[in-house]
């Protein structure tokens, strides 16, 4: 039988829970699975992909699909740095309207950090003198099914929808895993602008993986400052 190359093995710290993992680099049977979906640029098939790959090379027992999309998208770029290289180029335009030159900008992985993390956080909203939500931040497994929405506001409804754990109506209680995705579509949709809107906001300040720029452009001078935020950012 012909020999097959042996792997090291780090640790890593999930970002919500500060667990700590056993993982191995991927190689190249996982980067296989990776291109072929990059090439279909389908977003589903590339998240599938990455927590096919995440699945692969962390040995440590986790449930992938109940961790928030951060906990996979930071697993993915630290898996991403030992496996390839902690160099990863990116393609930034300049942010000056009058400008059209685009700048190679070589990031490292290793200084991708979690933005609004450590906020503290009332993870109850209330929505009227009756009536509150126990919000949670949105899972692998809920996120998988965005781009299958036919609307962008169909999307941001279902959205908010997953992100609702339980519902206080008075003194009843109501577990959104427990009732039809239909009927708590139908909660959200009875919903005012404002009270849409504060679930919505914390949506909106949900830990992201993210990466601060800034460059001076090479054609105009202009001075260059973004935030990179998400998978996509970093390796689209």
């Amino acid at each position: 039988m012909l020999p097959v190359i042996a792997t090291p093995k780090y640790d890593m710290i999930v970002p919500s829970t500060g667990k700590t993992i056993i993982y191995r680099p991927y190689v190249v049977k996982e980067e296989k699975i990776l291109l072929i979906a990059l090439e279909t640029e389908n977003e589903t098939a590339i998240e599938r992909a990455v927590t096919d790959i995440i699945k692969a090379c962390v040995e440590t027992p986790i449930d992938i699909k109940s961790l928030p999309m951060f906990d996979i998208e930071y697993m993915f770029t630290t898996l991403r740095s030992k496996s390839v290289g902690e160099g990863v180029t990116v393609n930034l335009e300049c942010q000056n309207d009058k400008c059209d030159s685009k700048l190679d900008y070589k990031i490292n992985l290793d200084d991708i950090y979690i933005n609004n993390l450590d906020i503290e956080r009332d993870m109850n909203i209330k929505i009227n003198d009756d009536v509150s939500v126990d919000i949670k931040f949105l899972s692998y497994n809920d996120t998988l099914t965005q781009a299958q929405r036919a609307t962008d506001t169909e999307a941001a409804i279902n959205s908010v929808a997953k992100t609702i754990e339980i519902i206080y109506s008075g003194e009843e209680t109501f577990a959104t895993k427990d009732a039809p995705f239909k009927e708590v579509v139908r909660f959200v949709e009875s919903l005012n602008n404002d009270q849409f809107a504060k679930i919505v906001e914390f949506m909106q300040d949900a830990p992201t993986l993210s990466y601060d720029v800034s460059y001076k452009c090479k054609k105009c001078d202009h001075e260059n400052a973004r935030q990179l935020k998400g998978l996509t950012d970093f390796f689209s």
